[in-house]
């Protein structure tokens, strides 16, 4: 695969070391990433990169003016193939809450059932090569 073909994640989770670990089982499922530590910081990274970005994994609870609900919501209406990962140890998703595009895990996740994960929800289409792969 070359540098080019490999497709961003944008990791968004407020607790850094969560976000460290994301951000690693997403390369290892193989994708590039991007970092924001809380919504209004993803969205700003969007702004600039949106056109790149072809997975969002974020945390619901964060500081700032969006949580990760409303996040997905946004990032659906004004970037919709970007397919939408939640996570929360705390809160579950209610009707409404998250875009028909977007799925949920609950915290803790481990790189298994985040790479099981997607390779049950994306696309073939849209799978990096090592998701395509058995596990």
């Amino acid at each position: 695969m070359t540098l080019s073909t490999v497709p961003y994640a944008l990791a968004v989770d407020d607790d850094p070391l969560i976000l460290m670990d994301a951000r690693s089982i997403l390369e290892d499922a193989g994708y590039r990433c991007h970092e924001a530590d809380d919504g209004d910081g993803a969205i700003d990274l969007l702004g600039q990169k949106a056109e790149q970005i072809m997975l969002l994994f974020s945390d619901v609870e964060m500081p700032g003016s969006l949580d990760g609900f409303e996040l997905a919501r946004k990032v659906f209406a004004t970037w919709p193939w970007i397919d939408i990962v939640i996570a929360s140890g705390r809160i579950t998703p209610e009707p409404g809450d998250m875009p028909e595009n977007a799925t949920f895990i609950s915290k803790p996740f481990t790189a298994r059932l985040v790479h099981d994960h997607l390779r049950q929800t994306l696309p073939d289409g849209k799978k990096p090569e090592p998701l395509k792969e058995k596990s």
